[in-house]
């Protein structure tokens, strides 16, 4: 669900800062690792000459696997992995021949050295292949979890909710069909939502007829107790999300602070976008009777905030708190590219 496409590889973008300071860092230690095993007399010497040679190979097998970065990731596992263990080995001979040539010593061409070089490389390479293809099924492993889980968490509506509704309907059939109708609609909006694929993209305005949709069954139920006001300026309404993001913290503030107050109260939705970050809040207040109010154990709330990171990582999250004595969730999001 993230905005960058995943790889189809197992291989990672070599293309990436990150993943290239990885790699300056991981030749480096190999350097220091074979210069420790020669046991050379003037260490810091050696280790300067064998890092320069060692930097040469890994710098150039990277630009070639970031400038192949396409094809690779058209090629199985297995093909992908062959043709880079073959370019590590031809990169190894090809800097191996350019350093004797540029040390005068090219006339006198040390097969011996070439062979143990190539040796060193096939085997490191192997081992860097193999961990990276671990790694690789591990992370599609932690993926597909997130996705079940994610999956349950989306399906999920409370069942005091659904047998509040029904009954609802069941009333409205006897005096007013036409609305009775409507909240069957507004109804079935809702579990086709929560039943939609994950990985699925909805949009900023789908979710908020939705949470208009859930707020009209529950004022059905609720009557005048339930207050609802709405203050959203400027968002970009073809703005991605995960589906039912907002009906989540909008039952929670119906369930937990309108439902048990005897008065009722005021659910509050307020959206803004500013600097590339949608803020939307939701609060309500609280019930006036203490003893009135519920536990909760904060699985809605932690649903939204696991779907918001693995949707947009670090940049989405939920905030919690009470302002100005009611209690506030606001979630952020990142606007993505081509969204106004």
């Amino acid at each position: 669900m993230r905005a960058n496409p995943p790889h189809t590889v197992f291989l990672p973008n070599f293309c990436a800062i990150r993943m290239l300071f990885a790699w300056v860092i991981t030749a480096e230690l190999l350097a220091i690792v074979l210069t420790l095993a020669a046991a050379p007399q003037d260490f810091w010497e050696a280790l300067s000459l064998r890092s320069l040679y060692v930097q040469w190979i890994a710098l150039s097998l990277a630009a070639l696997l970031c400038a192949a970065g396409r094809l690779l990731a058209r090629l199985s596992h297995t093909a992908a992995g062959v043709l880079v263990w073959s370019l590590a080995l031809l990169v190894t001979a090809l800097v191996f021949w350019l350093s004797r040539s540029l040390l005068g010593t090219a006339g006198a061409f040390d097969w011996r050295a070439l062979l143990s070089h190539l040796g060193i490389a096939a085997i490191v390479s192997a081992v860097a292949l193999r961990y990276l293809y671990e790694l690789y099924r591990q992370r599609e492993r932690e993926l597909a979890e997130t996705r079940a889980r994610a999956q349950a968490l989306q399906a999920r509506i409370r069942p005091h909710f659904l047998f509040n509704s029904m009954n609802t309907i069941a009333s409205l059939t006897r005096v007013d069909a036409r609305l009775a109708e409507e909240v069957v609609h507004d109804l079935s909006d809702l579990f086709r939502a929560s039943l939609a694929e994950v990985g699925q993209w909805s949009t900023l305005q789908r979710e908020l007829e939705l949470s208009k949709g859930y707020l009209r069954i529950e004022a059905q139920r609720l009557g005048e107790r339930l207050q609802v006001k709405w203050d959203l300026q400027d968002l970009p309404m073809n703005a991605r999300l995960p589906p039912l993001l907002l009906q989540p913290l909008l039952e929670n503030a119906v369930y937990h602070g309108i439902e048990p107050s005897l008065q009722g109260g005021v659910v509050e939705v307020v959206g803004r976008c500013r600097r590339g970050l949608i803020n939307i809040s939701i609060s309500n207040t609280l019930p006036q009777q203490p003893a009135s109010a519920r536990e909760g154990n904060q699985m809605a709330q932690q649903n939204v905030r696991e779907r918001l990171q693995a949707a947009f990582g670090e940049q989405g999250d939920l905030h919690i708190g009470n302002v100005d004595g009611r209690y506030q969730v606001r979630i952020v999001l990142p606007l993505l590219e081509g969204e106004t």
